[in-house]
């Protein structure tokens, strides 16, 4: 497939528009996925990828999609919203073969998000164990969060959601609802963690007052972390995220609620943290890169958030950090867009959403 595409796009939140010109290519890489939600590149140059119905499945180099899943992935709660979520490899991982799984884990009536680590050998994940279990368990399948981030001190963040019928608690912090939580890679609570040592508070809490998060990504030259979520209609957001920060959720948005009525008179409050963009009417933003790789130069530095609602991927063109145009890229797919990766050679890599998911691959054309 290829597309040339030249952008020049209705202003979104204020931004400026962009013309660019890129050629690409884009390859299938894997299909017949059922609702693929997250990807993690190996080191040999296989790939695992989530399945949200509760399957781990493996993508091996020069063979391709393996039949069957991988073995010992936890048992998940599947409904809705819910399930399995994010694969992400240790810093280690190339040594210890470690990893981290997020997913839905309880039952219709109570449950929550759960984080657990194993040990995948390239065959099976072995040794696994739960080393987080967000509070309170919930009734319902929505707004689990799920996203996941490693910082360069080696401590994991972990987005979460809000429960859905639960909004008013993300703005409590004897709780981990619609919150970032920061653990060590063995599960453990952090010394500098914000909120350790705070009266009724949760002492894995990094931020608060979120909806849903959906996508993280650090800036390792402004040692920056971007995280969005979803709005409800409306309000989707970008945000800068910064230990002990609230964000607002559901004391201020943009958006309105699913039946039109308001959930809040205000847009911005002094006592939250504003976020940098917000998308209104929504495109519902979910799984976002950083690109940092050298294949497409002229997108050194910029963030692209994968979209469900719109069907296609935002590129936000940065300029020395500052978010100055966005550029809807892929919309030839027609699809929803689970997530999106850097991969180690710089090709970027696309989850498509559905009961027959694919796993494409962008390129230059040149390079096909």
């Amino acid at each position: 497939m290829r597309r040339l595409i030249v952008a020049a796009i209705t202003l979104m939140a204020g931004l400026a528009e962009v013309s660019a010109a890129t050629t690409y290519h884009i390859a299938t890489v894997a299909e017949g996925l059922d609702h693929p939600w997250s990807l993690a590149f190996l080191p040999n140059d296989d790939m695992l990828v989530t399945e949200r119905a509760g399957r781990l499945r493996l993508i091996r180099a020069g063979e391709g999609l393996q039949a069957a899943p991988v073995e010992g992935a936890p048992e998940v709660y599947a409904e809705g919203q819910a399930g399995l979520f994010e694969v992400l490899l240790a810093p280690d991982h190339e040594e210890s073969g470690v990893l981290f799984l997020s997913y839905a884990c309880g039952e219709a009536k109570a449950n929550t998000t759960c984080l657990d680590r194993a040990r995948f050998d390239g065959e099976r994940l072995m040794d696994r164990e739960t080393l987080f279990r967000a509070l309170p368990d919930t009734y319902g399948a929505s707004h689990y969060g799920g996203r996941m981030l490693l910082l360069p001190d080696d401590t994991l963040l972990l987005g979460l959601g809000d429960g859905f019928d639960y909004r008013e608690h993300a703005q409590n912090p004897a709780n981990h609802l619609g919150s970032v939580v920061r653990l060590t890679t063995d599960g453990d609570v952090p010394e500098d963690n914000p909120f350790l040592g705070v009266e009724r508070a949760q002492p894995e809490l990094f931020s608060v007052g979120h909806r849903n998060v959906q996508g993280l990504a650090y800036d390792a030259e402004r040692r920056e972390i971007l995280l969005h979520e979803h709005g409800p209609r409306g309000g989707d957001e970008l945000n800068r995220i910064q230990a002990g920060g609230n964000y607002g959720w559901p004391m201020v948005t943009h958006g309105v609620d699913y039946t039109g009525a308001r959930i809040s008179p205000y847009t911005d409050l002094g006592l939250f943290e504003s976020p940098l963009l917000h998308w209104t009417p929504s495109i519902a933003p979910s799984g976002m890169t950083l690109y940092d790789a050298s294949l497409f130069p002229e997108w050194q530095g910029d963030l692209f958030v994968a979209t469900l609602a719109a069907r296609h991927v935002v590129r936000l063109n940065r300029v020395d950090g500052r978010i100055v145009a966005q550029e809807p890229l892929f919309a030839e797919l027609g699809e929803r867009i689970r997530d999106i990766r850097t991969s180690p050679d710089g090709a970027l890599y696309l989850l498509t959403d559905s009961d027959e998911g694919r796993v494409l691959r962008v390129m230059p054309t040149e390079q096909r």
